[in-house]
């Protein structure tokens, strides 16, 4: 059935959404926890090791914020799967 592939697309666009978001989540506290401890060794942090420090940071933060539109969008395919399931159900009865 093709409403079943709709909901089977929409479960898996959210589950892989969800992965990336943990992945990404992951990624960002140990940066921090890496900034931390190399800033606590050393107290002269060179401005273009900073620079580098951020990039990976910020790639992590679009990373997070694609994955939160790829759950939206998976959403959207739920709950759009029921609303024709549902309108399925209406003109049968």
């Amino acid at each position: 059935m093709v409403i079943q592939s709709a909901f089977d697309s929409g479960v898996a666009g959210f589950q892989a959404a969800t992965e990336r978001a943990s992945e990404s989540a992951a990624n960002i506290a140990s940066q921090q926890t890496d900034n931390i401890q190399a800033r606590s060794s050393s107290t002269n942090v060179e401005t273009e090791q900073a620079v580098q420090e951020t990039k990976p940071l910020t790639e992590e933060l679009v990373s997070l914020k694609v994955a939160e539109r790829e759950a939206q969008v998976a959403a959207k395919v739920i709950t759009t799967a029921d609303e024709v399931v549902g309108s399925l159900i209406d003109t049968r009865a």
